[in-house]
């Protein structure tokens, strides 16, 4: 069993109408959580169809927003980002210059430098992606699309095929680092640069 509190401890708090859902099922539903979100929203955000955007947040030139998207408090995305499918930014979060998130959770001062990809996944606060690191959420290359994760030291099915990582809070993961589909970081990690993390 995953305690998401482990890894991410603010998440459940934040979202507590997801605390009785496993974490690889969260991603899928983003979307309709942050539909009843936008709904209730104070005056603090500016919003455009699916997208909000608090009036703090500063966001750079050809951003894109394919909603439901929140960007919270004090955030900053840089130029040509693409930020789709269901996407809540913590308060202070930084996405930078060309990357793309999707279907993601990442709670507050977290970083993805530049050029990074993270696809539905589960990004603790604190947590810094150096440039051209990646969340894999999907097995390409292989027939059977299932994907496992490493829980009590047992090889497990998650029953889903598009799941990328839960990123413990204050997490590091270095320049080009690659995170497997299924990837369970604890909090504190430490990636290196160009490593793959491939736990099952």
């Amino acid at each position: 069993m995953v305690v998401l509190s482990n890894y991410i401890q603010e998440l459940h708090s934040l979202f507590p109408e997801l605390q009785a859902i496993d974490p690889w099922n969260m991603p899928a539903l983003i979307e309709q959580t942050l539909i009843k979100r936008l709904q209730i929203l104070g005056n603090d955000y500016s919003i455009n169809g699916l997208a909000a955007v608090h009036k703090s947040a500063r966001v750079e030139d050809h951003v894109v927003f394919k909603g439901p998207v929140i960007v919270s408090e004090g955030c900053f995305i840089g130029a040509h980002a693409y930020i789709r499918g269901g996407v809540y930014l913590g308060e202070q979060t930084v996405i930078g210059p060309g990357c793309e998130i999707k279907s993601t959770i990442i709670m507050r001062n977290s970083a993805l430098a530049h050029f990074n990809f993270a696809g539905d996944s589960l990004i603790g606060s604190g947590v810094n992606m150096e440039a051209g690191s990646i969340i894999a959420n999907h097995f390409n290359e292989r027939e059977d699309k299932t994907i496992h994760a490493m829980i009590d030291g047992k090889k497990t099915a998650l029953t889903v095929t598009k799941f990328g990582a839960i990123v413990g809070d204050r997490s590091k993961i270095g320049a080009n680092a690659v995170l497997t589909p299924g990837t369970l970081l604890a909090p504190s990690s430490v990636v290196k640069r160009l490593e793959l993390i491939e736990q099952c």
